[in-house]
C-alpha cells in the first residue's frame, strides 16, 4: 500500500460516489452525495496518513515473519506429538513481535 492520498480521502470520506481528479482538481460527477469541502478533504488526508504511519509497525513485521509453510509443517509436527517445530515458530514470531512492538 502507499501512502494516503487525494483520491483515497475521496473513497472514503464519499464510498461509492462518483468523480475524477485531473491534475489534483476534483470534477464531481456524483447527483446523490454532495463534495466534500476542501477543509474535509485535507482532514481525511491527515487522518489516512496517521493510520498508515501508525501501522508501519505491521509493514515491518510482515517481512520478517516465518514462512506460513513453516507453520503448516509446525501444526502437521504438533498433530503428530512433536511440539518442537511449532515451539520455534512461536519463538520467532514472538522475537519479530519484540523486535517491532506495536505503538500505543
Amino acid at each position: 500500500m502507499r501512502e494516503p492520498c487525494l483520491e483515497l480521502a475521496l473513497i472514503t470520506l464519499r464510498p461509492g460516489a462518483s468523480w475524477i481528479t485531473r491534475d489534483g482538481v476534483i470534477e464531481w460527477l456524483d447527483k446523490n452525495q454532495t463534495q466534500p469541502s476542501e477543509e474535509e478533504i485535507q482532514a481525511e488526508i491527515i487522518r489516512l496518513q496517521q493510520e498508515y504511519e501508525f501501522k508501519e509497525y505491521q509493514r515491518q513485521r510482515v517481512q520478517e515473519y516465518p514462512d506460513l509453510r513453516q507453520l503448516a509443517d509446525a501444526l502437521y509436527w504438533a498433530k503428530k506429538g512433536d511440539e518442537t517445530k511449532m515451539n520455534e515458530y512461536i519463538a520467532k514470531c514472538e522475537e519479530v513481535k519484540n523486535k517491532y512492538p506495536k505503538p500505543q
